[in-house]
C-alpha cells in the first residue's frame, strides 16, 4: 500500500512538474543589457528604504566597488541643499549615478518563480527580463521544472554575470531524476544526498508517506540544505504542516496543509462523494471551503498550531496572488499588462482546459468567487497575526500559471500582503530580508549594508505611498494640470553592481511579444 500511495503522488507529480524536463525552453542568450559592474559606483543622493524594517532616511550616497557594498553616507536633510563637502569624492572613471529625489531598495527576491515552461512557452530571457525589470534580483526556482542541470547552468551564468538574469536558487522537486519512484526511507535518504551532491540548493516537496517524508527531510536537514513543501490533497491527511516543521521543513509553499492542521471536528476535509482530484474545477473549487473546516481565528487549536510553528522557525511563502482569480476571474484575466507583455502561447495555456494545471474555469461563478473570498479572509488573518507574533512571512509569485505574470504577479503578492494587514515596511521585509533568510543568504543578501551584494531597486517616487508604483505598467493618476498621466515604474534595477534600465527591458520583452504574434489578433476573450 505504501508504494502504491506513494506512486500515484510521484505521478501526479510527474504529470504536473517534471514534464518539461523532456522539453527544456529556450536557453537565455549572452548578456546583451546593462553598464557595469564598475571599480566604484556612487548613487547620490537616494532615499534608502532598507528592507529591514527602518523608516526610509535620506539623502545618502551610497558607494559600490564591484559588486559589494562599500560605503553608505547621509549626506544632508531632506527639503534642504545637500553640501557637497560631506560626501564621497569619485576618481577619473568612477561611475556616479545621480538619483537624487529618488528612492532605493534592497533587490526583491521572489520566494517562487518557475523560470517558465515547454507548456507555456516562455523562453529563458522573456521570464528574466520581466524579473529584472520589476526589481527581482533574486529568485527561487522550486522544483527546476527544466531540469536541475539546465537551472544550475543558468545559475552559474546569472553569478557570473554572463546572461541577464536574477540570481538563481536551486530546489529539485523530490523524487526528480530518481530512476524508479522512491518508496522506502533508504531510497529517499540515498536520493537526497545525491541531490545535494548534484549542487542543488535544496527540495521542493508535493507528499510522500509519513516515513518517507521523515526520512528525507531529517537527512536534508543533515546536510544543511533548505526545502519548501506543497502539502498537496493527496497525503496531506497523513502529512500536514506540523508534520513538516517538526521534521525539519524549513518553508511551506501556499497554503495547503495549514487549515487540516487545525481540523477539530474531522480528519479529512468535506470532500464532494464525486471529487476527483485530477479534475482542476473540483480541486481548486473545493479548496475555496477548506479554511472555514479549520479552528477559527485566535482559537485554542489555530493559536496552538501557528505559536508552534513560530518556535520551529518557519517560513510561511503564501503566494496570496497566485489563487487571485479564484476569487475575481474577471479581474485576472483582463489585468491590462497581458496585452503587451503576456506572450500568445501563455495566454494559450491559462485558457480553460482540462489538461493544463491551473486552467479550471470550466464553469466558475458567483458561488466560487465568494467561498474564496472567504478563504482568502481566514487565510490572510493567519499570516497577518504570523507575522504579528514573530514569525517568518515572504513573498512568492509562482508565476506563469492562473493568469499571473512574471514581474506583475510578484508585485501584485506584495499588494495582497498590504490588503492582509502588513505595513508597507513590513511588505518590503518580507520581499527583501526575510526571503534572504529564509534561504539561508542574509548575510549577503535582502537589506542595504557595507559588505553585501550590490542588489538594488531605483524609483523616482517613493513606492510605500502606493506599491503600484513597482509595476512595470505603473498606475494611471491626474496630474495637477488636469491631464491623466501614467507615473511609476522601476526606473532602474541594480544586480551585482549593474545597472539594467528597467524600463528598456520591457521594451525587450514587449519586442519579444510583438515578433510571437506576427500579426495575429490578441483577444483577452474565451474560446
Amino acid at each position: 500500500m505504501k508504494k502504491l500511495t506513494y506512486g500515484l503522488t510521484f505521478l501526479v507529480f510527474a504529470l504536473f512538474i517534471a514534464q518539461p524536463l523532456f522539453s527544456q525552453i529556450e536557453k537565455a542568450p549572452p548578456r546583451a543589457e546593462g553598464e557595469g559592474p564598475f571599480n566604484k559606483l556612487i548613487i547620490r543622493g537616494v532615499t534608502l528604504i532598507n528592507g529591514n524594517g527602518a523608516p526610509p532616511t535620506g539623502p545618502v550616497d551610497i558607494v559600490v566597488e564591484k559588486n559589494i557594498i562599500k560605503g553608505i553616507y547621509n549626506v544632508g536633510y531632506p527639503g534642504l541643499p545637500i553640501n557637497e563637502r560631506g560626501r564621497p569624492k569619485a576618481a577619473a572613471g568612477d561611475k556616479e549615478l545621480d538619483a537624487e529625489g529618488m528612492y532605493l531598495l534592497p533587490g526583491l527576491i521572489d520566494m517562487h518563480g518557475h523560470i517558465g515552461g515547454t507548456g507555456q512557452g516562455t523562453p529563458a530571457e522573456y521570464v528574466f527580463k520581466l524579473w529584472l525589470a520589476h526589481g527581482i534580483t533574486t529568485i527561487r526556482d522550486p522544483s527546476a521544472g527544466n531540469g536541475l542541470d539546465w537551472v544550475l547552468e543558468h545559475k552559474k551564468k546569472s553569478a557570473n554575470n554572463e546572461i541577464t538574469a536574477p540570481r538563481i536558487f536551486a530546489y529539485t522537486g523530490f523524487g526528480q531524476g530518481a530512476k524508479e519512484p522512491i518508496s522506502t526511507p533508504q531510497q529517499a535518504r540515498e536520493w537526497v544526498r545525491q541531490n545535494a551532491a548534484n549542487g542543488a540548493d535544496g527540495i521542493k516537496f508535493f507528499g510522500a508517506a509519513p516515513d518517507i517524508m521523515q526520512a528525507a527531510l531529517e537527512e536534508n536537514k543533515k546536510l544543511g540544505l533548505r526545502s519548501a513543501m506543497h502539502h498537496a490533497q493527496m497525503d496531506v491527511v497523513r502529512w500536514n504542516v506540523l508534520n513538516s516543521a517538526r521534521a525539519g521543513l524549513t518553508s511551506m509553499e501556499h497554503w495547503y496543509g495549514l487549515p487540516e492542521a487545525m481540523f477539530t471536528d474531522r480528519k479529512i476535509q468535506n470532500y464532494s462523494l464525486d471529487y476527483n482530484y485530477r479534475n482542476e474545477q473540483d480541486r481548486f473549487g473545493e479548496a475555496g471551503r477548506l479554511w472555514k473546516q479549520a479552528a477559527p481565528p485566535y482559537s485554542e487549536k489555530w493559536n496552538e498550531v501557528m505559536n508552534e510553528l513560530i518556535a520551529l522557525d518557519f517560513t510561511l511563502d503564501p503566494t496570496f496572488n497566485i489563487y487571485e482569480a479564484s476569487r475575481d476571474l474577471m479581474r485576472a484575466y483582463t489585468a491590462e499588462w497581458h496585452q503587451t507583455y503576456t506572450l500568445p502561447s501563455l495566454w494559450d495555456f491559462y485558457r480553460p482546459s482540462r489538461r493544463s494545471h491551473g486552467s479550471y474555469w470550466f464553469s466558475w461563478g458567483t458561488e466560487q468567487e465568494v467561498a474564496w473570498k472567504e478563504n482568502y479572509r481566514l487565510w490572510m488573518t493567519f499570516v497577518n497575526e504570523y507575522k504579528n507574533r514573530g514569525g517568518r512571512v515572504t513573498a512568492g509569485s509562482d508565476s506563469g500559471f492562473i493568469y499571473q505574470l512574471y514581474g506583475f504577479g510578484f508585485i501584485r503578492e506584495l499588494e495582497l500582503l498590504r490588503e492582509a494587514g502588513f505595513h508597507p515596511l513590513e511588505v518590503i521585509m518580507s520581499a527583501t530580508l526575510n526571503g534572504a533568510e529564509a534561504l539561508g543568504a542574509d548575510d549577503m543578501l535582502g537589506s542595504v549594508e557595507i559588505g553585501k551584494y550590490a542588489d538594488f531597486v531605483i524609483l523616482e517616487e517613493n513606492p510605500l505611498e502606493n506599491l503600484k508604483m513597482l509595476y512595470g505598467t505603473g498606475f494611471i493618476r491626474l496630474n495637477d494640470n488636469n491631464e491623466v498621466e501614467r507615473a511609476g515604474g522601476v526606473k532602474y534595477t541594480i544586480k551585482d553592481g549593474i545597472i539594467y534600465d528597467a524600463k528598456q527591458l520591457l521594451e525587450d520583452v514587449k519586442r519579444m511579444v510583438d515578433e510571437k504574434k506576427n500579426g495575429m489578433t490578441f483577444k483577452l476573450t474565451h474560446k
